[in-house]
């Protein structure tokens, strides 16, 4: 997923030493992220296109379909799983409100389908998809509009826990702009810490996290994997992250429990990293030289 991960290329080989990031090149096709830049923002990437069957929809439980145009002028047909799908769609409406994570199903002519949950509004659909043929992620995003009455909802309160039903996930961690920071959500269900979350889509949990004002995107992923001996399966789930640009940002987690997958949500601000280096400064004078390679990993 295009800066699922966030950390650029220097800072990650400063910290060579941690065995964290000894895995993260093992993932191979995830070891460019491409920066801080934000995915979806275009319709059109490198040739490809996202192409709705419509963009304009009724409210309810709806089927979209859609393709995703190669450079040739025809629907792409073959795609490098990532994260056990072929492609891993988005929908959120422009408020922020209606976020779903989805898996379409394609046909042979290379037509997705998949059916959504729509509220009259203006919405955002996003296809993280790797083309065979090309070296890496898009993440290419298109609008809809779906009729009705809107009634606009205005952006939740930032806050660092997020409950869903039983469940309660607190949000340890500061989103900082142009720099890799750890972001942990810990889970825990009627205040007991869950530490058997399931493996959902090769991880413990998914995380996305939409700029407000334009709804850039970022796919993060967690630190470590189901049955890599070292990941536990909760309360913890850590990630690496990047804002692209100082900002409010909506963060999305999706895990997995008692074979139900849920969605936690947060509004976040990123923190200036000089007031972040001055506060490290102050706790541990001795290290200041060194607060920046503490971050990553604890």
């Amino acid at each position: 997923m295009r800066n699922h991960s966030g950390h650029d290329q220097t800072n990650h080989a400063a910290h060579g030493a941690h065995s964290a990031h000894a895995a993260h090149a093992a993932h191979g096709a995830h070891a460019a992220h491409g920066g801080a830049r934000p995915g979806g923002l275009s319709v059109a990437e490198d040739g490809y296109t996202l192409e709705l069957d419509s963009t304009i929809l009724t409210a309810g439980v709806q089927p979209v379909s859609f393709r995703v145009i190669g450079p040739d002028g025809q629907a792409v047909t073959e795609f490098q799983p990532e994260h056990e799908k072929e492609l891993h769609f988005i929908a959120v409406r422009r408020d922020t409100a209606g976020f779903q994570h989805v898996h379409p199903v394609r046909d042979e002519k290379g037509t997705w389908s998949v059916e959504l949950t729509l509220e009259p509004g203006d919405w955002r659909f996003f296809a993280d998809v790797h083309p065979v043929g090309h070296d890496g992620t898009l993440t290419l995003g298109i609008d809809a509009a779906v009729a009705g009455a809107y009634d606009p909802r205005p952006l939740p309160e930032v806050t660092g826990i997020a409950q869903v039903g039983e469940y309660t996930v607190a949000l340890d961690g500061e989103l900082l702009p142009g720099e890799a920071s750890e972001l942990t959500l810990t889970v825990s269900r009627n205040a007991q810490p869950v530490t058997d979350l399931q493996p959902y889509l090769a991880a413990y949990g998914h995380l996305v996290a939409l700029r407000v004002g334009d709804l850039g995107y970022l796919h993060v992923h967690p630190e470590g994997a189901p049955g890599d001996g070292t990941t536990a399966p909760g309360p913890e789930i850590a990630f690496m992250a990047v804002a692209p640009s100082a900002g409010t940002y909506r963060l999305y987690l999706d895990f997995q429990h008692g074979d139900v997958v849920r969605t936690a949500e947060f509004t976040v601000r990123t923190t200036a990293t000089t007031s972040r280096s001055d506060r490290a400064a102050q706790a541990a004078p001795e290290h200041a030289s060194h607060h920046h390679g503490h971050h990553a990993h604890h």
